[in-house]
């Protein structure tokens, strides 16, 4: 994938790659997202631009099964908190809650997830 057609995916945010093993995704946000659950991926984020604050752990609150093996929610209740900065890589394996709580806007990341 050539850089221009990677730079265009962080616009709105959307899958490079996606495989059965993996997938790869130009991830963006502008605020805080939906909690959620991959019960059968791990996320492997690599923060380019912008600062968030993302939990991780306790109990997902107003939980729904979005699609097999993914689970989404309006936030957590308990967890760890951690701030994410321009560099940071974040491991979050799979069946662990997340969530990001807040977002600077633009947030631009990677996510490797591995199934």
């Amino acid at each position: 994938m050539r850089g221009a057609e990677v730079a265009e995916a962080f616009v709105k945010g959307r899958p490079l790659v996606e495989v059965a093993n993996y997938k790869v995704h130009a991830s963006h946000r502008d605020g805080a997202g939906k909690a959620e659950v991959h019960l059968r991926d791990t996320d492997i984020i690599h923060v380019l631009h912008g600062k968030a604050t993302l939990v991780t752990g306790g109990t997902v609150i107003d939980g729904q099964s979005t699609e097999p093996d993914e689970i989404r929610g309006t936030g957590l209740q308990g967890g760890d908190v951690r701030h994410l900065a321009e560099g940071d890589v974040m491991v979050v394996p799979s069946g662990v809650p997340h969530w990001f709580q807040q977002a600077s806007a633009p947030f631009d990341y990677y996510v490797v997830k591995v199934r």
